[in-house]
């Protein structure tokens, strides 16, 4: 552990090589958009986006393509001017390869922005709900990856009297770069994102917390930030998972978030670093989130470098543009080496999330085979979250699931660290999400079976009241049916005494 380690008292995490150079230290590059871009509707935690348009249908770059449906859902826009050619089912970018519903446009080329955009000269002169508005309808998301919808989160935090801004510009993910080099590029722009998010939320001060293995996007950030005090840049030890929501806040304020809490509790909210620049479009030029900065990396690719790509182009077309393959990749990873994604292959599109794309070679992975566990306890040393790692996968073994929930299964973040470091080379991160999965699916039966015993109740309800209902219907027919012969027997008596008596009273003396 080094100084700066034992001087933040961190005891968790891991030190993996980063493999983020010379990828961080190449100039940016912009890719045009491809003939055909493939827009997801569901780049953001919620539920899918609405389609607002039709095929065949003109748009420009900027215009809506699909409204949000339910309050963490997000609005989606062309990433520049064409033709809708399709509404339909492509490839997730998910290892499943699910289908997943998008909308194909096909490029005219031109790239023309639309007229509808809605510029303001002094967004600080808005109302700080108006600033949430206008980010809420750009469609901007937690670009870490995380893709909760940012106006939302802005929103909360000013109900939640949230004080403290934390910036995420740790990317502690190895090979990633995006961040570190937004950083290098565009740190005014940042900083500016930065007090638009400030207003907003009504924090009185944001902290920047950047890891000290990217000098030159500390020295960039802390130029740009120093005409403002309530904006800070603090240098933070380089260890794996720094950028994680809680470690980061605990690194930065010494406050800790308590299990199944939110930052908002211990008055903090995080959001990344290319948030606010995202922030920033939205608020001053109206400019929707329609293209992002990543990092392409890996042993297989021939010119490896950040690179800002329209929302909507393919994996492949991506790799095309940085060169193509230096070598046969022996996986396609989308974010980086420790959370990201596997991909089935590489025609899935790039998301509003998507942190990187990953060629990587043969010899960058590592197929070990899996022994039994030797009790050694490096993984309970690198657990971010204080859990027992060994312990949670001994349950899971035995299918004791809710012992595993006991010893803070939930509390997982799937960081991956506890697996890095077993000498044993057990699995220990594909336990814990086949756990969850599993606790996943319990629960939706049992809130399917509970909604199907509800409606059984209800119904039961329903047919024991229209029972009752027809009872007393029929009681009372019935007793209508004997007051009528009553009053029917009663008459034809009365109508016979009536008789009798004329008859008497007629007769001969």
């Amino acid at each position: 552990m080094g100084l700066m380690e034992k001087f933040f008292g961190l005891s968790w995490g891991i030190h993996p090589k980063d493999h983020k150079r010379p990828a961080a230290d190449a100039v940016t590059r912009i890719m045009p958009a491809p003939e055909r871009l493939y827009v997801s509707l569901a780049q953001h935690l919620g539920a899918p986006a609405l389609p607002s348009v039709l095929v065949g249908q003109r748009v420009k770059k900027g215009d809506l393509l699909a409204n949000p449906q339910g309050s963490v859902s997000a609005a989606i826009h062309a990433p520049t001017s064409g033709v809708v050619a399709a509404i339909g089912e492509i490839p997730a970018p998910h290892p499943s390869g699910l289908p997943v519903l998008a909308v194909t446009l096909a490029a005219d080329g031109l790239d023309e922005w639309s007229e509808a955009l809605e510029a303001t000269p002094d967004p600080f002169a808005l109302a700080p709900d108006e600033i949430s508005r206008r980010v809420a309808a750009a469609g901007v998301v937690g670009m870490g990856g995380a893709t909760f919808p940012s106006a939302l989160k802005l929103a909360s935090s000013r109900k939640a009297g949230v004080t403290t801004l934390i910036m995420n510009g740790g990317e502690c993910e190895p090979y990633l770069s995006c961040d570190d080099r937004l950083m290098r590029d565009e740190a005014d722009a940042i900083i500016d994102g930065i007090r638009l998010m400030l207003y907003a939320t009504g924090a009185s001060a944001a902290i920047v917390g950047i890891e000290n293995n990217k000098p030159e996007a500390i020295a960039a950030m802390q130029a740009a930030a120093q005409a403002y005090s309530e904006v800070s840049v603090r240098s933070i030890p380089a260890r794996y998972p720094m950028g994680s929501e809680k470690q980061l806040v605990q690194t930065l304020t010494g406050k800790e978030i308590p299990a199944g809490s939110l930052p908002a509790e211990v008055g903090v909210v995080v959001h990344n670093v290319g948030t606010a620049k995202a922030v920033r479009a939205a608020a001053r030029y109206g400019q929707p989130l329609v293209s992002r900065l990543l990092t392409v990396n890996g042993g297989a690719v021939k010119h490896p470098g950040n690179i800002v790509v329209p929302i909507g182009a393919l994996v492949e077309d991506v790799l095309a543009f940085a060169g193509g393959f230096s070598a046969t990749p022996g996986r396609l990873v989308m974010g980086g080496p420790m959370m990201g994604m596997s991909l089935p292959h590489a025609r899935v599109p790039v998301v509003k999330g998507s942190s990187g794309i990953l060629a990587l070679a043969g010899a960058e992975l590592a197929d070990r085979e899996e022994g039994a566990c030797i009790r050694c306890g490096s993984c309970v040393r690198a657990c971010p979250m204080g859990l027992l790692p060994l312990e949670m996968a001994r349950h899971i073994q035995g299918d004791d699931l809710k012992g595993a929930v006991k010893l803070g299964l939930k509390d997982c973040i799937a960081c991956g660290c506890c697996a890095y470091v077993c000498q044993s080379h057990i699995p220990l991160v594909q336990y814990f999400a086949y756990a969850k999965g599993t606790l996943a699916a319990e629960d939706r039966a049992k809130l399917h079976a509970d909604a199907t015993k509800k409606l059984a109740l209800a119904r039961g309800e329903r047919l024991a009241q229209e029972a009752r209902e027809k009872a007393e219907v029929a009681a009372r027919r019935k007793a209508e049916r004997e007051a009528a012969k009553l009053a029917e027997a009663a008459a034809k008596t009365a109508t016979a005494a009536t008789v009798k008596t004329v008859e008497t009273e007629g007769a001969p003396a």
